[in-house]
This record gives C-alpha cells, structure tokens and sequence, in this order.
C-alpha cells in the first residue's frame, strides 16, 4: 500500500465510481459474509480501505449504527459521505492503517482493499498488530485479497496473493478460519479479477 495518499487522490478525483475496477453497487458477498458473524446491529465495524465503497450505504441501511470507514484518500471518503444524510452514524478517518491508532474496538474488522498491497513482511506484521489491537476477543475479521490466480498488480503496485492456506498461516494461531471462498468480481473493461476472501474469528 502506498505511503502516498496522492497516487488514491488522483484516482479518485480523476474517475467515476463506476470507472473503478472495485466498483460494486451492493458487495453481496462482504454482507454475506458479516451477516454469517451473527452480530447485532449494535456491533462496531470497521471497513478498512473502505474508500468510496458503497459497504457502508448498505450497513447503514440494515440498521448498523457503529461503523467506522478508513481510508488513504480524503477524496474517497468525501464522495461517500456526499451519498448519506449529514447525521449518519459514520466516523470518517482519513489515514494509513499501519498509523492507525482507532479510538475504540471493534467487532468486525473488514478489509478487501488494504491488505493485499502488503508485499513487505513487516508491514504485513504492522497491520495485524493493529488489527489484533482493534479487535475484540471473538470479533471477526473479514479480509478479502487478490487470489492466487488473481492479478499481480493493482492501479501499478504490486500485490501480495493469498488462498485460505497461507492468508491463515499469516494471521496465524490467534484467529480461526471460520469461512473461504472464491470470488469473480467483474471489473469495466469485460473482464473479471479473482478474489479469495476469509472470514476469521479471533481466539
């Protein structure tokens, strides 16, 4: 993941929602994926390189009030925040994950975006330290990667890829794979990229 918010500010301010190969007007599969926690809508999420996504329009409409999207690209969150009413329930955090200090714990810690632009070992160790910070004893972690047959790049980057073996290998003893599964996420131009998401439960 860059260090430098300005290469998330110029894809953001130069393209449509829509233009973005993340795009997703409802992420079936993320809901999918919390509602298997079982959490109530009183749960504290937190949706990491949650950008412009559309996650939260679809949480707040299921009633969470609790959720907090971080993100590199002030551009990104401004956009979404433009979408929802000014009172929502929403802490907006411009930031790095690897800097994050979060003001509270949370239940579910979701990420399809951040993780995967990891290709160094410690800052890999850097984020599931905070993770592991953030979270509380039984909360979930949902973090969706580039799969092994996915791309090995992204917006120019180079991207770490994972399946269930080695995404639970990096998290480690401390969380339990609870769920896997493949994903084909169409993207613009005709095409699709190969996800592997993880629902992880923290021991």
């Amino acid at each position: 993941m860059s260090e430098d918010p300005n290469r998330w500010e110029d894809v953001y301010r130069n393209k449509e929602e829509a233009e973005t190969s993340w795009h997703e007007a409802r992420p079936k599969v993320l809901l999918d994926l919390i509602a298997e926690t079982g959490v109530r809508t009183d749960a504290a999420i937190v949706d990491v390189g949650g950008g412009s996504s559309r996650l939260v329009d679809c949480l707040l409409e299921q009633g969470f009030r609790r959720i907090t999207v971080l993100d590199l690209s002030e551009t990104a969150l401004a956009k979404a925040r433009a979408r929802l009413p000014k009172d929502v329930p929403v802490e907006w955090v411009v930031g790095n994950v690897l800097h994050s200090k979060p003001s509270g714990r949370f239940d579910i810690w979701h990420d399809r975006a951040a993780f995967h632009f990891l290709t160094d070992a410690a800052d890999q160790e850097s984020y599931l330290r905070v993770m592991d910070r953030a979270l509380v004893p039984g909360g979930h972690a949902i973090i969706g990667t580039f799969a092994l047959d996915g791309p090995s790049t992204c917006s120019g980057l180079p991207v770490a890829r994972y399946d269930a073996a080695r995404l639970s290998e990096r998290l480690g003893d401390g969380y339990r794979l609870i769920r896997t599964l493949n994903h084909e996420h169409p993207i613009p131009w005709d095409s699709v990229q190969r996800f592997h998401f993880g629902l992880f439960r923290k021991v």
